[in-house]
């Protein structure tokens, strides 16, 4: 076993653990100031993002063999949140793949370092500063939205650091749900939990089902009760999707140990 895996050993599920994550990222909120105002005077994701997604999409396809269940529930104009689970750093690209949407999407402060913070930035992503009230990225999402535009929001925040779906939705997604009025599409994204485990030949099929959409009426100054409950609306339908999905997996494995035991 090499330093490197003995540092991130397997879990009980079998998948390699995530490295412990800083959460609040301790430089000055000034260091963002380019970032957000270049997503601001960018309204369209340019030749970075077009390029970034050709690559990420071609590379899913062969080595994870996504497939997208009901991309026709997703808006072809107009402004709307795909709200997918989150298990990976790459869900974004996954709950893209299967669009001709430009998505556009904030990510944890702490991605944006050298050399990569360029690419983040021209490729549609925008920073989170989490641990902090960070207006700025809630007050970009809501322009965003008014604009046109499409974004990927996680109900979960962060990532799942257990594999699986985390117990409560964060309530910032209800909150610009209600404040904009935009369709949410609930999404749920299977097998990438297992992403992670590439370093060890595993490459699982990725599959993401798109959900209906749902919509709220618009809400001025909704409260933090009234965002949390819409964000819990959003992530029950996150929920349903994603365990129909793994019971379908499950079926033909089912199927068959049902069958060897009959012929026992």
């Amino acid at each position: 076993m090499s330093a490197k895996q003995a540092e991130r050993p397997e879990g009980d599920d079998g998948l390699v653990k995530l490295k412990e994550q800083v959460y609040v990222d301790p430089r000055p909120s000034e260091y963002f100031d380019r970032f957000y105002a270049y997503t601001r005077s960018h309204p369209n994701p340019g030749w970075v993002y077009t390029t970034v997604r050709v690559i990420t999409v071609v590379m899913s396809r062969a080595f994870f063999r996504i497939r997208g269940i009901d991309a026709q529930n997703v808006p072809a104009s107009g402004p709307v949140i795909i709200a997918p689970n989150h298990f990976s750093h790459i869900d974004h690209f996954f709950a893209g793949a299967s669009l001709r949407r430009k998505l556009q999407f904030m990510a944890k402060s702490q991605l944006f370092v050298p050399p990569l913070q360029g690419i983040y930035m021209r490729g549609g992503t925008f920073p989170v500063r989490r641990g902090n009230r960070d207006s700025r990225a809630m007050d970009i999402s809501r322009e965003i939205l008014e604009r046109g535009g499409a974004m990927v929001m996680y109900c979960e925040g962060g990532r799942s650091r257990s594999g699986e779906l985390q117990e409560k939705a964060k309530w910032g997604i209800g909150r610009i749900a209600l404040e904009t009025g935009a369709p949410i599409v609930p999404t749920a994204i299977l097998g990438s939990s297992h992403v992670r485990n590439f370093k060890k030949g595993e490459f699982p099929t990725v599959t993401v089902k798109y959900g209906k959409p749902l919509r709220f009426e618009k809400v001025e100054d909704p409260t933090r009760e009234q965002s949390q409950a819409a964000a819990d609306q959003i992530f029950d339908e996150i929920k349903t999707l994603y365990y129909g999905l793994r019971d379908q997996g499950r079926g033909p494995a089912l199927a068959a140990a049902r069958a060897s035991l009959r012929r026992g």
